[in-house]
């Protein structure tokens, strides 16, 4: 966390009061107007408070503070100005949705006290934000870690989907990656309530009679409905329930939401998961495919991800750019990422490939060893050892 504050104002002896009075209680910046502030913001942030003058040339304290709100929601915005006009106040509030409102002359004391709110404030947002994040996508990966072993199938695509929605997150404006990084993985749960029956036709490629092809269909209503069940989820269960819905209003759920009224978890789902199902490494084939049913995508999205992976900063697949090793299931790492599929001698699948192993999965494995032989050596991207301990490993 951070304790920055930020101080916005054109008059050069206010600002050095400010540095004067609260610089030793604070770690204070001070700028002599808005677009200065932003470019603190960009490059030294994250800052914890701002505190703003109203009346400045060029973007005035409201315009300045909406930006502030935009950019860094979680950022504790406070407005000082000379202007009592109660509009200025109200339209402060409803736009740059301040913290607190002081008038020219403010005390340092009133303003450090005002400041150690806003830090409060801050520090209190952020924690519950990460407990949130971090909590919830530790227990997420747990319960997929588990299901992965359960039903291999259903999850064989999911840590692709995670690494590419991660690849794709950076290039879309989005205030909450973790809600798709999140839905990435938890997009197939719903196939867990189908039969395997099911499954074995559709991977097989038989066709499906017209009950089995909606049980399959409703996959993601499934998956909605057991999310649910997680308070705050709400945002990201909606994502997973629209994942299979087509831009211009295909597909399902068969209802009337279309176009940009999808949420764009959901829209981005829809262009990752059809590329997934064109194979791991995907080529400009791979999107003249997509391209022939380019109805079914959000144009805007499919462009980022085409870029992602084929414009020139497109970064390389971790199995061209690592080394992958052969080594046996009880010389696997936790961390380590499948490059191929584990099965038995007899053909079932254990764990897809690109699943990063937990030690929980480790173990699993090596209990498995123990009454069915696998298919061994296995291919794997081993984790980056610490560069202490890498002459010792190789001797």
């Amino acid at each position: 966390m951070t304790d920055k504050v930020l101080f916005v104002d054109d008059d050069m002896n206010i600002l050095a009061s400010f540095r004067r009075r609260l610089g030793r209680r604070f770690e204070i910046a001070t700028v002599p107007g808005g677009e200065q502030g932003l470019e603190v913001l960009e490059k030294d942030g994250p800052i914890a408070v701002v505190i703003s003058d109203q009346r400045m040339p060029g973007m005035d304290g409201i315009q300045f503070l909406g930006e502030v709100k935009k950019r860094a929601p979680d950022t504790v915005r406070i407005m000082l100005t000379g202007n009592t006009d109660l509009t200025t106040a109200i339209k402060a509030v409803n736009e740059g949705s301040i913290f607190r409102f002081f008038t020219k002359p403010c005390p340092p004391e009133v303003m450090a006290s005002a400041i150690e709110a806003g830090l409060k404030q801050y520090n209190l947002i952020r924690a519950e934000r990460d407990l949130l994040e971090q909590t919830l996508a530790g227990s997420i990966k747990v319960l997929i870690d588990v299901l992965s072993l359960i039903h291999p199938e259903a999850f064989q695509k999911t840590w692709l989907l995670r690494d590419w929605v991660r690849r794709v997150a950076g290039r879309l404006d989005l205030a909450k990656v973790w809600e798709l990084d999140i839905a990435a993985m938890l997009s197939p749960i719903g196939l867990i309530t189908i039969a395997p029956e099911i499954h074995a036709r559709v991977r097989d490629g038989a066709e499906l009679s017209g009950i089995d092809r909606e049980i399959y269909e409703r996959a993601p209503e499934a998956a909605r409905n057991l999310i649910s069940n997680i308070p705050r989820m709400k945002n990201l269960s909606e994502m997973i329930y629209y994942q299979d819905k087509g831009f211009d209003g295909s597909g399902f759920p068969d209802d009337w939401v279309a176009g940009k009224d999808i949420p764009l978890g959901g829209r981005l789902l829809k262009v990752l998961i059809d590329l997934a199902a064109l194979g791991d490494s995907p080529d400009r084939a791979t999107f003249a495919e997509l391209e022939t049913r380019a109805q079914l995508y959000d144009p805007e999205i499919l462009q980022v991800v085409r870029d992602c992976f084929l414009g020139e900063n497109a970064p390389k697949d971790d199995a061209a750019t690592q080394e992958v090793v052969k080594v046996t299931a009880a010389r696997l790492k936790a961390g380590a990422r499948l490059v191929s599929n584990i099965e038995t001698e007899d053909g079932w699948l254990v764990l897809a490939a690109g699943n990063e192993i937990s030690q929980a999965q480790i173990e699993r494995l090596l209990n498995l060893r123990k009454h069915r032989k696998l298919k061994e050596p296995l291919h794997v991207i081993q984790p980056r050892a610490p560069s202490g301990e890498t002459a010792k490993a190789r001797s």
